[in-house]
């Protein structure tokens, strides 16, 4: 298989609005009403060995209201009795009261060691759902919504090891056979890595399937795959038939297994081949980098094959023709000018030119491990040198130094991309490689959303100021569709210091982003005008409107859950849910 040539993502200048002039703030009346919790929402705290920033991205800022997209306006969350709780809203002004439609068999106040529950809607009849503790449920629901009452029935339930969140999961049926594949994140500690933060992320990718054991139909774990990566996923969902994974991540994941049956065979060969020695060693310079490899005795020019091409390279040997090196480079090169040759020491070195000069870089091939970095002492004493002035014990060892050309306290913080490297990634079930890379660069991520639940969740990039929205098109050639734009989103969401969650109704009529405590704030897509409407500067008349509006919520608790439909915003904290009326029609 070649390797994964990376791709971008193709902008609808259609969808863009080069002449949006900004949000009008609309002092007309939210109608907000409120359900009392008749028990507090379940909470888990993070506890002291739960320091870094990944287990604040990945349990912190947990969402725990869960929005059933096959049936809108119905939300559910687990309280503190381990109940899950659900509320469906047919209208607003005769609300009733969160009611019970499934109960956890274990008590989780029991366990120290958990992490919130949490759950997914796989498709109009199955949930799939976590206790916090390590188990996972599958559960067959019949019918729900329109005040559907049916029981919840476990169909499969199993111990998974360390405790985990559902991040993701879908229903397949194929061949009359019927599956469920779920993604479960992990943040766990990692011996390995001591100049990190001491954990690594993982994503663990199951499928349970239904089987015939003695003539009884019953559903168990046919496949378990695991990605590991050093960073929380911003996006990580699979696609409708369960042959794909696409995630978003600032650092990229990689499998680490195949199958896990083997599990603690496995997990007992994960450190002696961490002692291995590495496949290649590799060199770089601001222009160029140096890849060597060692080859068997015997090695002739005519048994090496190598592929070069702008963002890609294959290594392969003849006799049998395996591959030894495959992947997407971690930037571009100039691959008309790279070469490589066999050395008297039977060792294979490859000399590759950089297309960007200066820029240095963390990994030789995106997501590959094996190799080793070897960086030259006058290299190290120079970049140490350079970078002395950010590390120096004295408040300022240089008074009389020019100022940098660019000072970035000038910058705005929206004008400001921390996560530069982030990327999209889409991985094959089948081989378990990589198949599209899309480099993400300062498209800063910001939420995702599910428009249509036949359909992979949307997810939000800012592009500039604004922010579009892209729906995953795995079936199609072009595999991302940019589907929406929120005018200025990019730039007006950089502004909220305190925001928390972000949302969009699944038809674009409106974003919403609420803060940590009380305030929500709603921007309406841009809308014709009743009445004429003329620009104070410019005096030309102004044809439509976007609106932002603000809803302060009766509470000081801390917002734990933001979900959106087309007509309404719920916001969950840790004794009321509030249902914000967002919807303009009569």
């Amino acid at each position: 298989m070649e390797a994964a040539a990376p791709r971008s993502l193709r902008v609808q200048r259609l969808l863009l609005d080069p002449k949006f002039e900004g949000y009008k703030l609309s002092l007309e009346p939210l109608a907000c009403y409120q359900a009392p919790l008749e028990s507090p929402v379940a909470e888990v705290r993070l506890r002291d060995e739960q320091y870094t920033l990944e287990h604040m991205r990945a349990f912190g800022m947990y969402n725990y209201l869960q929005l059933d997209s096959w049936h809108q306006d119905n939300v559910y969350y687990v309280d503190q009795l381990g109940r899950v709780m659900n509320l469906s809203v047919t209208l607003d002004t005769a609300l009733k009261k969160p009611r019970e439609v499934f109960r956890l068999p274990a008590d989780l106040t029991a366990c120290d060691n958990r992490l919130c529950a949490s759950m997914h809607f796989a498709s109009s009849t199955w949930v799939t759902l976590s206790d916090g503790t390590g188990r996972l449920y599958l559960l067959r629901t019949g019918k729900r919504g329109e005040g559907a009452s049916e029981k919840w029935e476990i169909l499969f339930n199993e111990e998974f090891g360390s405790p985990f969140v559902v991040v993701h999961s879908v229903s397949c049926v194929t061949s009359d056979s019927h599956s469920i594949s779920v993604l479960l994140l992990r943040v766990e500690k990692d011996e390995l890595d001591v100049q990190g933060s001491g954990f690594h992320v993982s994503l663990e990718w199951v499928t349970i399937s239904k089987a015939a054991k003695e003539g009884v139909q019953e559903y168990e774990v046919s496949k378990r795959w695991v990605l590991q990566g050093k960073s929380v996923p911003h996006y990580a969902a699979i696609e409708p038939s369960g042959e794909g994974l696409m995630v978003v991540s600032y650092k990229p994941f990689a499998f680490i297994k195949q199958n896990c049956e083997n599990k603690h065979e496995e997990n007992g060969k994960g450190k002696e081949e961490e002692k291995k020695e590495p496949l290649y060693y590799w060199q770089q310079s601001e222009e160029d980098l140096t890849v060597t490899f060692r080859l068997p005795e015997e090695f002739i020019k005519e048994d090496v094959q190598i592929r070069f091409s702008p963002d890609s390279i294959s290594v392969a040997l003849k006799d049998p023709l395996l591959p030894l090196l495959e992947g997407t480079l971690y930037s571009s090169i100039d691959h008309e000018s790279s070469a490589w040759i066999i050395k008297e020491n039977s060792s294979l070195e490859i000399s590759l030119i950089k297309k960007e000069e200066g820029c240095m870089w963390p990994e030789l091939i995106v997501g590959d491990s094996r190799g080793e970095l070897i960086m030259d002492p006058a290299q190290s004493k120079a970049i140490a040198e350079r970078l002395l002035h950010l590390t120096s014990e004295e408040m300022n060892p240089d008074p009389t130094k020019e100022n940098p050309p660019c000072n970035a306290q000038e910058l705005e913080e929206c004008d400001i991309f921390l996560e530069d490297s982030t990327s999209l990634c889409r991985f094959d079930g089948n081989t378990l490689k990589v198949t599209h890379v899309v480099n993400l660069g300062s498209n800063q991520y910001l939420f995702s959303t599910v428009v249509d639940p036949k359909e992979m969740p949307c997810f939000c990039l800012r592009h500039d100021v604004d922010a579009l929205l892209w729906q995953p098109r795995p079936d199609q050639q072009d595999m991302w569709e940019h589907v929406s734009t929120f005018n200025a989103l990019g730039y007006v969401q950089a502004s909220k210091r305190d925001k928390k969650f972000m949302a969009s109704a699944p038809n674009h009529s409106y974003s919403a982003l609420c803060e940590c405590l009380r305030r929500v704030f709603i921007y309406r897509q841009p809308t014709p005008l009743s009445t004429v409407l003329y620009n104070r500067k410019e005096g030309r008349q102004v044809g439509q409107v976007a609106k932002q509006l603000v809803a302060t919520l009766e509470s000081h608790d801390p917002v734990l859950g933001f979900q959106a439909t087309n007509e309404r915003l719920f916001v969950l904290t840790t004794k009321i849910l509030f249902i914000i009326k967002v919807s303009t029609e009569n």
